[in-house]
């Protein structure tokens, strides 16, 4: 599954530190620089960034509201708005010139272990909400429509985000790699276009993962009448 990233570095000798770790709190640290400048420069008559933000909040809970209703859009936006936005910042950095060409900065979403992070935090994010609508509810609808179901639903809660983490990271590795091969055999042109691609490919990933997290909350919190 593609050659095996170096360790950096460890941390306390158990957490070992690769490339797509070092890019990933990079991400993370210039989000948070981002969300502060914003939160500290708040008006009542927005500028040129302060519109670009609000519109893409504004996007995204149109999104989600479109997915879930508004009251479940407004009462999770906070988990699947960061979810998309990192995932997509993730995506478009393997698109930033020279990351990628060295084991020091690399797209974190291309490796399997951080979209395996992703899938067990939202895997941990649906049971969270599953149990917050009750106790009951959350364990009937391992029994439902029939009690013999409940081993196949139960390895289904597994396989959710097994498959959302297996499925981003073959998408982003692959597309990675067709484009270096198709630089190594034709170095002129077809590459720009496959970066242009991707462009949408990254955004699309992204959407995908985010709006399937969306399907399988509504499904978790849905409580029958």
């Amino acid at each position: 599954m593609g050659e095996k990233s170096k360790v950096l570095f460890s941390l306390f000798g158990v957490l070992d530190v690769t490339g797509e770790v070092v890019t990933m709190w990079i991400i993370l640290a210039l989000l948070t620089v981002i969300c502060l400048i914003v939160k500290c420069n708040l008006k009542e008559r927005p500028g040129v960034f302060q519109n670009m933000i609000e519109t893409g909040v504004e996007y995204l809970d149109n999104f989600f509201e479109g997915l879930l209703g508004r009251e479940k859009s407004r009462q999770y936006f906070t988990f699947l708005a960061s979810l998309f936005i990192f995932i997509i910042i993730a995506n478009y950095s393997g698109l930033v010139p020279g990351v990628g060409l060295t084991d020091y900065v690399k797209a974190p979403t291309a490796s399997l272990s951080v979209t395996l992070g992703l899938g067990a935090l939202t895997f941990i994010f649906l049971q969270v909400a599953g149990l917050r609508c009750g106790v009951k509810h959350y364990v009937k609808r391992f029994f439902s429509p029939i009690f013999i179901m409940f081993p196949l639903l139960v390895l289904d809660e597994f396989i959710k985000p097994a498959s959302l983490a297996l499925r981003l990271f073959g998408n982003v590795f692959g597309e990675e790699m067709v484009t270096e091969e198709l630089y190594h055999l034709i170095p002129i042109g077809v590459p720009v276009v496959m970066m242009v691609l991707s462009i949408l490919f990254c955004a699309l990933q992204a959407l995908v993962f985010t709006m399937l997290t969306s399907i399988y909350l509504d499904e978790v919190t849905e409580i029958e009448e």
